[in-house]
């Protein structure tokens, strides 16, 4: 038997009315002209599709003490630390926090307008977890370049289009990679007018959302091809500790390479520092506990979101101020 085109959306319908509307599956059926047992069916095809998530969120998530400590070590707006549990597994951390970020953002009132983001693994978990219709009238920009210069490509788009999908907006994609061949070509990119006027709109975010990145060689920027790991390898001896933008920072979250920051195509960390707009950084895993130490005493951020073990990392070294 054939599916129809828009089983999809018979499923979200089915799904919106019994978990969003509080419809019984008998009120579903009567309603949409189905048997009860087919109502039920969609909703276990609803979770199985990921159309419907469920997420069993144990009281002590949270870590508030944690989180109270952090925002006043480090002057931050909010600070959002979930529980690690039992599990050390890097994944799961990543995905805890994702799921963090997308309640955070849900739970925002007013809804933002206009979102900055950026790009990597956690945030397209993050856009995973919002929901259908978590917001009307978001629309959101890449305030960093994201094409692929490899064989692999980025999820940076999709990922970009379905947070403004989700609220009810449009996004503004910046075509270009993140890290250019020649200082001189970004220049020109960042002079064209399909770029100058995402750049400008991006700068106008009344929030950004970023995932700064590690030192491994499994980073996304790797993959993509915008860098190699004997660039990884050569920066970590410059004394980089990780990525923000793209932008290859130290301890202090200083720029360490004048060159490579030349080359590399979006908002500058000054623009994040100095921006009115909430700054929402989301950090987890051992990998990233020293860029998340130089985002948070950088100012490169407002409000962090990060795990259990990356907390207790911070506050158990000097809060010292990065510029």
């Amino acid at each position: 038997m054939s599916v129809p085109a828009d089983y999809d959306d018979q499923l979200y319908q089915v799904a919106v009315r019994y978990y969003e509307d509080g419809q019984t599956q008998e009120q579903i059926a009567r309603v949409l002209h189905l048997t009860r047992w087919k109502v039920g069916r969609m909703l276990a095809e609803a979770r199985e599709a990921g159309i419907v998530r469920i997420q069993v969120v144990h009281p002590k998530f949270r870590v508030p003490q944690m989180e109270r400590s952090l925002v006043e070590r480090f002057g931050l707006r909010a600070a959002i630390v979930v529980a690690a549990g039992s599990s050390t597994d890097p994944e799961h951390l990543r995905e805890r926090v994702a799921m963090a970020g997308a309640e955070y953002l849900m739970a925002m009132r007013p809804s933002p307008r206009l979102i900055g983001v950026s790009w990597g693994r956690t945030l397209d978990r993050l856009a995973g977890g919002l929901r259908p219709g978590w917001a009307k009238g978001v629309n959101v920009v890449q305030i960093n370049g994201a094409h692929s210069r490899s064989r692999q490509p980025t999820t940076a788009h999709s990922m970009a289009n379905v947070i403004a999908h989700h609220g009810g907006g449009t996004a503004t994609l910046l075509p270009a990679p993140a890290i250019l061949e020649q200082s001189s070509t970004r220049a020109v990119l960042e002079n064209d007018r399909a770029v100058a006027d995402v750049l400008a709109l991006a700068a106008r975010a009344d929030l950004f959302l970023f995932s700064p990145g590690g030192m491994s060689s499994d980073s996304v920027l790797v993959d993509s091809g915008q860098i190699d790991a004997g660039d990884i390898a050569r920066l970590a001896a410059a004394g980089a500790v990780g990525d923000v933008l793209g932008r290859f920072v130290d301890a202090r979250g200083r720029i360490v390479d004048a060159d490579l920051d030349g080359r590399t195509l979006g908002l500058s960390l000054d623009v994040l520092r100095s921006a009115a707009a909430t700054t929402v950084a989301l950090v987890s895993g051992e990998a990233k506990h020293e860029v998340c130490r130089a985002v948070v005493v950088s100012h490169v951020c407002d409000v962090l979101i990060t795990d259990e073990p990356s907390a207790a990392y911070l506050l158990g070294t000097p809060a010292k101020e990065g510029m």
